[in-house]
């Protein structure tokens, strides 16, 4: 299933209204929808270069704002679902004690989510549920998204269909890689 849908997404970016589609794949996708808008931001990119900073923009404004319809979705859905479960079950404390330390992280995860292989959708929908600060979830969407939508863009604007493969491949890991190097830095400060 997930192939067919990969397909049809893929499939998308020769549309005539593929700027339409990418929006509403890029907003989707933050909130539930499993294939990411890089389907189709890499081959509308490599299509029409001209127009790669502005799909980079499109892609970042509609993958924050499904990313808020996430965080709405984890802050109203999950009281209403989820949470009977857990209390049913007694695990109101552990909830309890994961909300405050993943919104002592709640930053870098979202950070970390946004531009690497990590379900963007899973980190918005638990910040909601978490009640992260909002602003710090936004602002950090926004970094983020930007980074990685804009990276993209910009590296199939300068090399073509050549660095195509290596975006595909790699460009998550490195990302990540960045993520953690930043991460090791910052707790190599605190030490200090």
């Amino acid at each position: 299933m997930i192939k067919i849908l990969y397909n049809k997404t893929m499939a998308l970016a020769g549309h005539p209204q593929a700027i339409y589609f990418l929006a509403l794949v890029s907003f989707i996708e933050a909130s539930f929808f499993p294939i990411p808008p890089d389907v189709m931001l890499i081959p509308m990119v490599l299509m029409k270069p001209s127009r790669a900073w502005l799909f980079a923009l499109i892609a970042t404004v509609f993958s924050v704002l499904g990313g808020v319809f996430g965080y709405i979705i984890g802050a109203f859905a999950y009281e209403q679902v989820a949470e009977p479960i857990l209390f049913a079950l007694g695990k109101e404390a552990e909830m309890l004690n994961f909300s405050s330390k993943y919104n002592e992280i709640g930053l870098w995860a979202v950070i970390t989510a946004g531009v690497s292989p990590i379900p963007f959708k899973v980190i918005t929908i638990m910040s909601g549920a978490t009640n992260l600060n909002f602003a710090v979830f936004l602002g950090a969407s926004l970094f983020s998204r930007a980074v990685r939508f804009f990276i993209v863009a910009g590296l199939l604007n300068f090399y073509g269909q050549g660095i195509k493969d290596f975006i595909e491949r790699y460009l998550n890991w490195v990302f990540m890689f960045l993520i953690i190097l930043l991460l090791f830095g910052f707790i190599g400060l605190k030490l200090i």
